[in-house]
């Protein structure tokens, strides 16, 4: 009855599935699908929002972002991503899906294509469908990689980007610096845009983070506050590009956003500025995590790859083992949900305590 009265590029997509299996969770479930830290926001982070309140710093901001966090931000890229930006080259975001979104709609005309990794972050397709475009799938290696060479094999004359995602959601798999340059050197051999979406970058355990931005100015780069300092509600990403880039995102964003939330923002800079601490210590509260639960995935004879990065394990496992585990109380999100390379896996999230963990691991021997 009413479907004439909506955009068939919305009816084309359907809620996320990792969403679906979010809000399906009963409360006793263990939860092994959530892609958010387990940890409190810092105290000094919730004392920068607390002190913008006190202060009355509750109206609109300027459009890109206060200047103080776009200058500390600033100061982040050169510092710890060899990316030489400026405030005025630097776009502060309801999260970093604001910034993929107004990066992508700076971009696509209908009928564009943007290559993604298949198995890749939800969102990304979506996106590119919602602009108007089409989301076209790159397979990964073996060791679930995304590869400069199969990139090159998807170019045809309706691409317009590419988007590399390193540390990865789902595999956790980290790219190389020679993947990177790869990159870099594919968006300008093919007048490309790559975005490379970074907001995993400090939680490595083997391996670099690099950004490909360093190697080329045909890069936009987001991040956000949300992985990195336990912010996800907080909704703060960031989004850093050569002007010409900016200038057009910024058109979307007075638009659909008009200026981040001005307490977040504050709480951002908090986070920024602050100690550095509570970072390492999710790190190696993470990597401990990992550890636990590779070594008893593969004592169950599951074959998983160490992941590199990020909070993800991603399993080779039969269809109907991640739907068993989800009725069994542990919920994990099926790999298809990530496109149809993640078909045979399951994601799970180590953004979880040990004594979660455990308690899954046990239910997954029963079943098996």
């Amino acid at each position: 009855m009413f479907a004439g009265k909506f955009s068939q590029r919305v009816q084309d997509i359907d809620i996320s599935g990792i969403r679906k299996i979010f809000e399906a969770a009963g409360s006793d479930a263990i939860n092994l699908g959530l892609g958010q830290p387990d940890f409190d926001t810092p105290e000094h982070v919730k004392k920068g929002a607390i002190n913008a309140i006190n202060e009355g710093f509750t109206g609109y901001t300027l459009g890109p972002g206060i200047i103080e966090l776009r200058e500390a931000l600033s100061k982040k890229f050169r510092e710890e991503n060899a990316i030489a930006t400026t405030p005025d080259d630097i776009i502060v975001t309801s999260g970093a899906s604001e910034a993929l979104e107004i990066a992508l709609a700076s971009l696509v005309n209908p009928g564009d294509e943007v290559l993604l990794a298949d198995p890749g972050f939800v969102s990304y397709s979506s996106l590119a469908s919602i602009m108007g475009g089409k989301g076209i799938s790159v397979p990964l290696s073996d060791d679930l990689r995304m590869q400069p060479e199969d990139v090159m094999e998807k170019i045809t004359s309706k691409t317009k980007a590419f988007i590399v995602n390193s540390p990865s959601n789902p595999t956790g798999a980290v790219q190389t610096k020679k993947d990177m340059k790869g990159f870099a050197e594919i968006a300008d051999d093919y007048d490309l845009t790559l975005i490379s979406d970074e907001v995993y970058e400090h939680f490595i355990y083997e391996g670099e983070h690099v950004s490909p931005a360093q190697y080329s100015d045909n890069v936009i780069t987001v991040n956000a506050t949300s992985k990195t300092y336990s912010m996800t509600g907080w909704r703060l990403g960031y989004v850093t590009a050569p002007s010409e880039y900016i200038q057009q995102m910024l058109k979307v964003h007075q638009y659909v956003q008009a200026c981040a939330c001005s307490i977040s923002q504050r709480a951002a800079l908090a986070a920024i500025q602050g100690p550095f601490d509570p970072v390492v210590h999710m790190r190696e509260k993470f990597k401990k995590r990992r550890d636990m639960l590779i070594e008893g995935l593969n004592g169950m004879g599951i074959k998983c790859h160490k992941p590199a990065g990020a909070f993800y394990a991603f399993p080779e496992v039969e269809p109907e083992y991640a739907q068993q585990l989800i009725a069994n109380g542990v919920v994990v999100v099926p790999g298809e949900a990530f496109g149809e390379g993640g078909a045979g896996h399951m994601r799970i999230s180590y953004a979880t305590s040990m004594e979660n963990i455990k308690k899954a691991m046990k239910i997954m021997e029963e079943i098996l």
